[in-house]
C-alpha cells in the first residue's frame, strides 16, 4: 500500500460504563481512501468505538483524532467532516426520498443549490428518480440502505462511518452496497464499515477484528489468512474466537 497518511489514529482508547470495560485499549490508525474493516461479533465494542470516532460519545482516557482532531476535545470538528450511517437505518420513515435528502443537507450546511444537485446526483445513479416524492416507509429495505449511504456522503465527507451497513439485505443489495463503498473510497472517501459478514472482510483493504472490547488481529485479509492458515476470513474468526 502507497503511504496516503493517516486520516483517523487511536492510541489507549479505552471506554468505561461503570465496571464494564467495552473498548479495552485500542490502538490503531486508518489510512486516507482506505476501506477499513472493523470486525467482531455481536458485543464485541464496535458500535461503542464508532460512537467514539464519530464524536457521540467521549472516551474514558486515551486519544483518537479523526481528521486531525481529538474527538474528545474537538467533537464538533470531528462531525462537520465525516458521514455516519448506523446499523438502524438512519433516515425517516415519516419523510419523502427528496424531503430526507433535503433535511440532512441542512444539518451538513449545503446550501439549497447543492442539496439539489445531489439529491438529482444520487437519484439519477441510483435509478430511483421516480421515488424522490414516495414516503419512505413504502420503499424496500435494500433501496432504503443505499439511500442512507447517500446521504451520509452527500456532503463529501473526509471519512464515512457505516455500522453493519448491509444487515438484512439480499445478496445482490449487499453486492451492490459494496460497488457503492468502492467508488466512494476511489474519490478519496475513507470508508470504516463493521459488518459481522465475514465474506464482506475481504473486500477491505485492512481489516481488525474485535474480540470482548479488545483488538486480537489486525491487518490485510490476505495476512490474516496467512497468519492464522485460514483459507477464507470466515475461518480466521472462527480461529480467534476459539
Amino acid at each position: 500500500m502507497t503511504e496516503r497518511g493517516n486520516i483517523i489514529e487511536v492510541s489507549h482508547l479505552v471506554k468505561k460504563f461503570g465496571d464494564f470495560t467495552a473498548n479495552d485499549d485500542l490502538n490503531f490508525e486508518v489510512k486516507k481512501g482506505e476501506i477499513f474493516g472493523f470486525l467482531g461479533a455481536n458485543g464485541a465494542g464496535k458500535t461503542t468505538a464508532i460512537k467514539i470516532l464519530c464524536g457521540l460519545s467521549e472516551p474514558t482516557s486515551g486519544i483518537a483524532l479523526v481528521a486531525g482532531f481529538d474527538v474528545g476535545k474537538y467533537p464538533d470538528k470531528v462531525k462537520e467532516r465525516i458521514g455516519y450511517m448506523s446499523q438502524r437505518f438512519s433516515l425517516y420513515n415519516d419523510l419523502t426520498v427528496k424531503e430526507n435528502f433535503r433535511f440532512y443537507g441542512g444539518i451538513y450546511g449545503l446550501s439549497s443549490a447543492a442539496i439539489k444537485e445531489r439529491t438529482n446526483y444520487f437519484l439519477e445513479k441510483l435509478e430511483m428518480e421516480k421515488t424522490r416524492n414516495v414516503v419512505l416507509s413504502e420503499i424496500p429495505l435494500g433501496w432504503k440502505q443505499k439511500l442512507a449511504f447517500s446521504v451520509a456522503i452527500m456532503h463529501n465527507p473526509q471519512v464515512v462511518f457505516l455500522d453493519e451497513p448491509t444487515g438484512g439485505v439480499d445478496p445482490i443489495t449487499r453486492r451492490q452496497f459494496w460497488e457503492m463503498i468502492y467508488e466512494t473510497a476511489h474519490h478519496g472517501t475513507t470508508v470504516f464499515v463493521t459488518t459481522h459478514y465475514m465474506d464482506e472482510a475481504e473486500y477491505c483493504e485492512r481489516v481488525s477484528i474485535m474480540n470482548e472490547g479488545r483488538i486480537v488481529a489486525l491487518g490485510t485479509p490476505a495476512q490474516l489468512k496467512e497468519k492464522y492458515q485460514a483459507q477464507s476470513m470466515n475461518d480466521v474468526f472462527i480461529k480467534i474466537a476459539r
